[in-house]
C-alpha cells in the first residue's frame, strides 16, 4: 500500500511540475518575507494590518507548520532547500559539531547564527555543511538577480557557498555584520548605490532592543525599528531598483529579526507568565515587521514589479512565553547569583544530567572548565564525561528543546540518560536515534525527517520541554514552555513539539498564485523551499531524499490532494509515560502538528495517548 502512495505522490508531484513549468516558462520574480517568529494566529487587520491584507486577497495557509525542533537556522535550511533537518544537518540553532570551531571560541558548540561560524562550519564539511543546494544559489547559477537581507544568520544560509571574489554574479547579502570584518564585503555597484541613495555601508546596530535584562531588570520595551528600517530602505531604495534595471527575473529574501527580537527579549513580564509575549513591545515587534512588508509591496508598487512578482510570507516557527519552574529538578534547587529562587537555572539539562549519571560536566563555553556545584555553564551547553577533549555526552542547549550527543554511540549511557530524563517534570517527549536502537517511552527519530543524509553530527537523543497555555480564545497565541535559555521567566522562546511553536504564519499573494484562496492542506518551510524552486525553474540535485512537497493547491489550476490524520505512540515507560507524535498525511507528506507527553504539551490531549498507531 505505501509502495502504491509513493508511487501516487510522486506522479502528482510530476504533473504539477509540468503544469507549473508550463505557466513560467518565463519565471516572475519572487519576495521570501520571513517575519521571524510570527505565531499563526496572531496577524489580524489590527495587529498586523498588511500580512493580514496579502493572506486574505492571496493565498491563506491556515494550517502551516514549522519543523521540529522550531528554531531558526533549522527551519531557515528547510525554506532555503526545500529539505527536511535529517538531510540539512542544521538541527537546532546551536548544535554539537565534533571539532573546536575557532571563531566561536573554540567551542564544539556553536551558536550558528553567525557568519563566521556558517563559513567555518562550510569548510570543515567538505564546502557545504547543509549538503543540499540552497534556492538562491540555483538562481544565481541560471543568471537570476539574487539577494539576501535582514537577521544574521539565516540571511546567509540562503548562499552560504557563495565564495567572493570568483568569477560571475554574486548574492547580495546585507546583514547585522554588514560593514564590519565579518561580514560579507559589499560589491563596487552595492556600495556607489548606497551612497547614493544616502544609506550607510554599515548595518545599525539594534540599540536597546537588545537588551535581554537579568533576573532583577527588565529587558527591552522597544521594537527593533532603526536596524529593520535600514534594511527595508536598502531594499526598496536600493536592491529593488537595481534589478528592475537589470531585466531579468529575481529571487529576495528578507528576513525580518521582529517580532522574534522583540518577543525574546521583551520587558514587559519581568518573571511572570503572564502577559509573557503578549504585552506591548511584542506587538510592536510584529507591527515593525507589517511596516516593513508594506514598505515592499509599496516599492513594487512605485517601480511597477508588483504583477509580476510573487510574495510569499513564511515566518520559521511560532512562539512560547518562558516558564523556569519545575518540582523536580536537582538544579532548581540550587542557589545561583543571578538566577531566583527555586527557578530553573541556564543549562539545567546539563546541570540534572551530570547529577543523575553521576560524570563531572565541563563547559565547552569557557575553555571546557569544570563547572563549579553551585554554578551553570555560560552558555547553557555542556560535556559530560571524565575528559572533555572526549566527552561521553555533550549537550547542545537551545530553549523549548535540547539535543543530546553520545559521541561513542554507549547504548547502555543511552538508556541511563533516557531514564533520568523520564523522571523529570520539563520533559515532554523524547526522541531517540534509529541506531541506538528503541526505548520505552521514546519513539525514533527517523519518524520525524530527522534521519537522512546529514553531514554534521546527528543528535542521539532530542529532548521536547513541556508547555502549557495561560488561557486564552486561542491557545497557540497564549503558549508558555519550560525553555533551557538565558533568557527569564516572562520573556518568549521556541523550539518545543508545541502547537504554539509549530503553528507558524504562511501567506502568499502573486501571479503564480491562487487570489481569495484558503488553503486547508498541511503545508510546511520545507514545502516553502520546494515551491520557491518549481515557481523559479530551478532544478536542484539533493543529496537527500527528505524534501519538501510543491504547495500545488494554492497555484492556479493546481492538483488538490487528499489529508489524513495520523497518530504515533511509544511503547510506555516504566512510569507510564509515552511520547505521542500527532500529524497530518497529504500522501506520504508527513506533517507534525504535535508531540510530547499527553498532558504536557500544548495540543496534545490526555486522548491522544490511549491512539495506537499500527506496528508500534
Amino acid at each position: 500500500m505505501r509502495r502504491a502512495v509513493v508511487l501516487l505522490s510522486a506522479s502528482l508531484v510530476i504533473l504539477t511540475a509540468n503544469a507549473a513549468s508550463a505557466q513560467n516558462n518565463a519565471p516572475h520574480n519572487l519576495i521570501l518575507f520571513v517575519p521571524d517568529g510570527l505565531r499563526g494566529r496572531i496577524v489580524t487587520p489590527q495587529t498586523a494590518p498588511a500580512m493580514a491584507e496579502l493572506r486574505d486577497k492571496g493565498v491563506n495557509f491556515k494550517n502551516s507548520h514549522s519543523l521540529f525542533p522550531t528554531f531558526t537556522t533549522a527551519n531557515a535550511s528547510a525554506m532555503a532547500t526545500g529539505h527536511y533537518l535529517g538531510d540539512t544537518g542544521d538541527f537546532s540553532n546551536t548544535i554539537y559539531t565534533g571539532y573546536p570551531v575557532g571563531p566561536a571560541d573554540g567551542t564544539v558548540t556553536p551558536f550558528l547564527e553567525a557568519d563566521p561560524v556558517l563559513r567555518d562550519a562550510d569548510e570543515h564539511f567538505g564546502g557545504d555543511y547543509l549538503n543540499e543546494e540552497t534556492i538562491l544559489k540555483m538562481a544565481r547559477a541560471k543568471g537570476y538577480s539574487t539577494a539576501a537581507l535582514g537577521k544574521l544568520g539565516p540571511t546567509l544560509i540562503f548562499d552560504h557557498t557563495d565564495k567572493i571574489g570568483t568569477d560571475g554574479l554574486h548574492s547580495i547579502v546585507v546583514d547585522d555584520s554588514t560593514g564590519s570584518k565579518n561580514g560579507v564585503p559589499l560589491s563596487d555597484e552595492m556600495k556607489a548605490a548606497l551612497t547614493k541613495a544616502d544609506l550607510p555601508l554599515a548595518t545599525p546596530s539594534r540599540g536597546d532592543n537588545g537588551k535581554i535584562g537579568d533576573a532583577k531588570t527588565p529587558g527591552t520595551t522597544v521594537a527593533n525599528i532603526a536596524q529593520q528600517a535600514y534594511f527595508a530602505d536598502v531594499a526598496t531604495k536600493v536592491v529593488l531598483p537595481m534589478f528592475k534595471a537589470r531585466n531579468k527575473p529575481f529571487v529576495l529574501v528578507f528576513w525580518s529579526r521582529d517580532p522574534d527580537g522583540s518577543q525574546h527579549n521583551n520587558g514587559d513580564s519581568l518573571n511572570t507568565v503572564t502577559p509573557g509575549i503578549n504585552g506591548p513591545t511584542s506587538l510592536a515587534g510584529i507591527k515593525n515587521a507589517d511596516d516593513n512588508l508594506a514598505q515592499l509591496r509599496k516599492a513594487l508598487d512605485d517601480l511597477g514589479l508588483a504583477a509580476t512578482t510573487n510574495i510569499i510570507v513564511s515566518s520559521d516557527h511560532g512562539f512560547s512565553t518562558i516558564a523556569k519552574e519545575s518540582k523536580t529538578s536537582p538544579s532548581a534547587k540550587i542557589t545561583y547569583d543571578d538566577t531566583p529562587k527555586d527557578f530553573l537555572p541556564m543549562g539545567f539539562l546539563a546541570i540534572d544530567l551530570a547529577k543523575s549519571l553521576n560524570l563531572p560536566l565541563f563547559d565547552p563555553n569557557d575553555k571546557n572548565a569544570r563547572v563549579a556545584d553551585n554554578a551553570h555553564p555560560k552558555a547553557g551547553n555542556g560535556l559530560l564525561g571524565n575528559d572533555p577533549a572526549k566527552p561521553d555526552l555533550v549537550i547542545a542547549t537551545n530553549g523549548g528543546s535540547d539535543l543530546i550527543y553520545l559521541p561513542n554511540r554507549d547504548k547502555k549511557l543511552a538508556d541511563r540518560t533516557i531514564k533520568a530524563l523520564l523522571e523529570q517534570d520539563y520533559v515532554s517527549g523524547l526522541f531517540v536515534d534509529d541506531k541506538l536502537g528503541r526505548f520505552p517511552g521514546t519513539l525514533e527519530m527517523s519518524q520525524l525527517g530527522l534521519k537522512g543524509k546529514a553531514v554534521t553530527p546527528n543528535p542521539s537523543i532530542v529532548v521536547n520541554f513541556r508547555s502549557y497555555t495561560t488561557g486564552c480564545d486561542e491557545p497557540t497565541n497564549c503558549s508558555v514552555e519550560i525553555a533551557d535559555t538565558v533568557l527569564r521567566q516572562g520573556q518568549g522562546m521556541h523550539g518545543s513539539f508545541g502547537r504554539g511553536d509549530t503553528l507558524n504564519f504562511t501567506a502568499a499573494i502573486g501571479p503564480d498564485f491562487k487570489a481569495g484562496y484558503l488553503d486547508p492542506l498541511p503545508v510546511s518551510n520545507a514545502d516553502v523551499g520546494m515551491t520557491i524552486a518549481q515557481l523559479m525553474n530551478l532544478r536542484p540535485v539533493g543529496a537527500g531524499g527528505l524534501t519538501g512537497r510543491i504547495m500545488s493547491e494554492a497555484l492556479p489550476n493546481g492538483i488538490v490532494p487528499k489529508t489524513a490524520d495520523g497518530s504515533i505512540v511509544s511503547k510506555p515507560a516504566s512510569n507510564g509515560l509515552r511520547t505521542v507524535v500527532k500529524y497530518q498525511r497529504v500522501l506520504s507528506q508527513r506533517y507534525f502538528d504535535v508531540a510530547g507527553f499527553p498532558g504536557r504539551t500544548v495540543g496534545l490531549d490526555d486522548e491522544a495517548g490511549k491512539q495506537k498507531t499500527a506496528g508500534k
